[in-house]
């Protein structure tokens, strides 16, 4: 049985993180067409649920095996993705995008399986012999 990781951030802070990392999300949302710099697209979805991701890992971590908790922060994102989605039906010159909530999914595993590999390296320098 894998065992959870502590983490940079405690357990509430994590989860403030996220809530308020799904707040920025959502204000960029909100945002009308006109108002988004070209360009964006894509990538933006990417790293914005990429962060998320990693943060969601995070939280999920204190509370289950890495590896379920990178299956958790994935769905949560995603589902939020999806909410995002819907919310932009309702946004002047916005409109929901299969294809972006594909990359909010890709955006979120990448996230949340960096910071489990970024927590792991960790683990591996801390439990180094001191003097090497």
């Amino acid at each position: 049985m894998q065992t959870r990781f502590a983490g940079p951030l405690t357990r509430r802070a994590a989860w403030v993180a996220s809530v308020l990392w799904m707040a920025v999300i959502f204000g960029f949302s909100s945002l009308p067409g006109s108002a988004i710099p070209g360009g964006v697209g894509a990538y933006g979805h990417f790293g914005a649920y990429a962060v998320l991701g990693g943060l969601l890992f995070l939280a999920f971590a204190h509370e289950t095996a890495p590896g379920r908790a990178v299956a958790y922060a994935v769905l949560t994102a995603s589902l939020y993705g999806v909410t995002d989605e819907v919310h932009q039906a309702f946004v002047p010159g916005r409109v929901p995008d299969a294809a972006d909530w594909g990359m909010d999914t890709l955006g979120a595993l990448a996230g949340a399986w960096l910071a489990l590999a970024a927590l792991r390296a960790l683990a591996r320098y801390r439990k180094r012999p001191s003097g090497s």
